[in-house]
């Protein structure tokens, strides 16, 4: 029914009666003398008000925010939504501290690029390899223990690496030796004794053991069988770094002589030889969101961090860090990739990829 409706000069209205009994504007229009008395009073007002003094009823009708920004004559190619969005405030990048939340006192930790003595677990535990012996740390509780000691066997240790669950520890040894050692009883379950030098690249597939070493070997164990299952050589000189896919398909190696190899599981040859390095390749990192994305890093003679597409085979691209690469780590919940350097700048960087844009760096 009509409600509204006014004397000429003044905008004629209806409304309908709706379903719960709310009184709702409906279509109107405008008489031309109209257009030169508007019956608001108050431009910056959210409410339409009739000014009929002859209306029983008043209703008012609220005006979307945006909408008093936006006209739809405007000639702007831009939509309410997207001014609205450029509107809104810049979301701000996140802080990196600029120091560490903790500190462990390691002495006799020694300053070897081709070692690995560090190792989280999936569990908050790290390892550390300190002279003759591996202590964990709880990130939990600060509880420090010592896992083992080799000073018996006069032996040190070269390379430590947790097991996919957390429940055993590899430690790679200067004599060449793989030990397993298991963390609830501080015992070790199994020892491979068949490398002729120093171990110092160690990475788990299950429960199988796969171990690099000065010999140029990777060899694959089994801890259930304390068989060794493949003798994998590709290198020339030292085996430095060892990384597997996220799928557990394919494994990357990198060598002291320049050159990172793919492996996957059935064949004891590379299936993939990149030679662009111009050092010793220790740093390498598989990507979690990308799948087939590999990146490496090499020594102080090429500071370069490289992205393969080990599906095409291509190198996307490279980018100079400045600094001996020691280690690549990519993180889990956002496409950004960290890496720690030794040789000049002993920087660590945090990027984005793939534009490479650094988002913190702590010196």
């Amino acid at each position: 029914m009509v409600i509204g409706q006014g004397l000429g000069g003044q905008i004629h209205t209806t409304a309908t009666l709706g379903i719960n009994g709310i009184l709702t504007p409906s279509l109107g229009f405008l008489s031309q003398s109209s257009q030169q008395h508007l019956p608001y009073t108050n431009s910056n007002s959210n409410l339409l008000r009739t000014r009929d003094p002859n209306t029983i009823f008043r209703y008012s009708a609220r005006r979307n925010r945006d909408d008093l920004h936006y006209s739809p004559y405007s000639l702007s190619p831009l939509s309410a939504a997207s001014i609205r969005l450029l509107r809104s405030p810049r979301k701000q990048l996140r802080k990196v501290p600029k120091t560490p939340f903790k500190v462990l006192d390691a002495p006799e930790l020694p300053d070897g690029f081709y070692l690995n003595l560090i190792d989280w677990s999936s569990t908050n535990i790290l390892a550390v390899g300190l002279n003759a012996s591996v202590y964990l740390w709880n990130a939990n509780t600060s509880n420090v223990t010592r896992l083992c000691d080799l000073q018996t066997e006069s032996d040190t240790v070269t390379s430590v690496a947790w097991s996919d669950r957390g429940q055993y520890v590899a430690v790679g040894t200067h004599k060449g030796i793989v030990q397993i050692w298991d963390v609830a009883t501080n015992r070790k379950t199994v020892s491979f004794p068949r490398h002729t030098a120093r171990v110092g690249a160690l990475a788990w597939n299950g429960l199988c053991i796969y171990s690099g070493s000065r010999d140029r070997f990777i060899l694959q164990h089994d801890t259930r069988s304390n068989k060794q299952e493949r003798k994998l050589a590709g290198h020339r000189q030292e085996v430095c770094g060892l990384k597997w896919s996220p799928d557990r398909q394919l494994l990357a190696s990198g060598g002291n002589d320049n050159r990172l190899l793919v492996w996957n599981q059935s064949c004891s040859n590379p299936i993939q030889v990149y030679t662009d390095h111009t050092a010793a390749v220790k740093a390498i990192a598989w990507s979690p969101h990308q799948q087939g994305l590999l990146a490496s890093g090499g020594g102080t003679a090429d500071r370069h961090i490289r992205f393969w597409n080990t599906l095409t085979a291509q190198n996307l691209q490279s980018i100079d860090t400045g600094s001996q690469v020691c280690n690549l780590a990519w993180s889990k919940h956002t496409n950004e990739l960290v890496s720690t350097h030794g040789y000049s700048q002993h920087q660590i960087v945090v990027w984005k990829y793939p534009s490479m844009l650094q988002l913190a760096r702590l010196t």
